[in-house]
């Protein structure tokens, strides 16, 4: 991985000195920058933040995705985290709430609970991103949000 040299040498570390300070012995780090192995996504994320990098994602327009995190406005009544294959809508604007219709009481955060929009949505989603599966379907209709 040519790049684990580059990060090294932008570092001014040596091969052994990146070793002690990641705590990984020195042929890990000679064979990771040899290209005889391929690190775990956990270790070179850990050999980055050592030689002061940071691992993001980004979309096309170079936004930095962030990581949901749980925090306790996004959790019901109970204190139990939203079932994961719900999406949740931090502060949803009018109509994204399913229960506007009848007039309740607007939380702040909900998901939408029409099953065929989430999964269009997320087939859309899994499209986008070419995963593995539908990486030859044509392309999936827009599904307005």
């Amino acid at each position: 991985m040519a790049l684990g040299k580059v990060l090294r040498r932008r570092a001014d570390l040596s091969q052994a000195e990146l070793a002690k300070a990641a705590n990984v012995h020195k042929s890990t780090v000679g064979r990771i920058e040899a290209r005889q192995q391929m690190p775990s996504l956990e270790l070179f994320a850990h050999l980055l933040a050592t030689t002061g990098f940071d691992l993001v994602v980004v979309d096309r327009e170079a936004n930095v995705l962030r990581p949901m995190r749980d925090k306790e406005d996004l959790m019901d009544g109970a204190e139990r985290r939203y079932p994961a294959h719900l999406d949740v809508i931090p502060d949803p604007k009018p109509g994204e709430w399913w229960a506007d219709v009848y007039g309740l009481a607007r939380p702040p955060e909900t998901f939408h609970r029409d099953r065929a929009y989430r999964d269009a949505r997320r087939r859309r989603s899994q499209w986008e991103v070419r995963v593995a599966k539908y990486r030859h379907d044509p392309e999936p209709k827009e599904v307005p949000f």
